[in-house]
């Protein structure tokens, strides 16, 4: 049991106190909020060492793009990550160096030549010109959201070229009925941008500023989203 949630050493941990450390995960407050009710199963607003166990392991299945239920307790996730490493229940940003990136070479270069098509400047693409991309997988617009969301990594509103391979890894993955994590697993993140990151902003969910006939005019060329290829995470 971490001191930095059981302050009272009561075996305990106050509503308060574990909303400031499950934050830390980097997961929305509705997501969080879901954890919370089904770990504090009796709804006193405390949680035991055991229903904090819980939580933890919940917060694990949605970093992991899991459902957060209790049918998900049983699968085998990687431990939960959160942004504070002076804990020892926690993972620290540098130990996931050493990870292989989940996006293959060939599919890499498969991004690559898209990016390249779509006229980057100084090695990046607009929200502008990676929205239409985005639509064209005619995936649901609350799931491109939170891909953009989760590919731009340094939060500057442009992607560059590994920022957009993770875009295009979870447009994939999404179009073969993979479920986009809540936050980014450190398998995706790109090896240029491993060091430890602070929570997420919040970021508009796809710019907006493109108007329709701006977009069919931007289309990237017919099929590069529809030829779906299977990928294996």
């Amino acid at each position: 049991f971490s001191p930095q949630v059981d302050s009272a050493n009561a075996g305990r941990v106050l509503a308060s106190d574990a909303a400031v450390f499950l934050k830390k995960s980097g997961l929305t407050d509705l997501v969080l909020g879901k954890i919370w009710d089904l770990a504090d199963t009796d709804g006193k607003g405390i949680l035991s060492k055991q229903e904090f166990f819980v939580a933890l392991r919940l917060v694990a299945c949605a970093q992991n793009g899991l459902d957060v239920s209790l049918s998900s307790l049983n699968l085998p996730v990687p431990p939960p990550r959160f942004t504070d490493t002076n804990s020892p229940l926690l993972l620290s940003g540098t130990a996931t160096s050493d990870v292989p990136w989940a996006v293959k070479l060939e599919d890499k270069a498969k991004y690559d030549a898209i990016f390249d098509s779509l006229n980057p400047v100084n090695g990046l693409l607009s929200g502008d010109k990676v929205k239409p991309v985005l639509l064209n997988s005619k995936l649901p617009v609350d799931i491109l959201g939170r891909v953009w969301e989760l590919s731009d990594i340094d939060r500057d509103g442009m992607l560059d070229r590994d920022e957009f391979a993770v875009a295009m890894f979870l447009v994939y993955c999404a179009l073969e009925k993979e479920p986009v994590p809540m936050s980014l697993p450190a398998a995706l993140v790109p090896p240029s941008k491993r060091k430890p990151v602070s929570v997420p902003g919040t970021m508009p969910l796809i710019p907006s500023s493109t108007s329709t006939k701006e977009s069919h005019q931007s289309l990237p060329p017919v099929g590069i989203l529809a030829a779906k290829t299977p990928l294996t995470q």
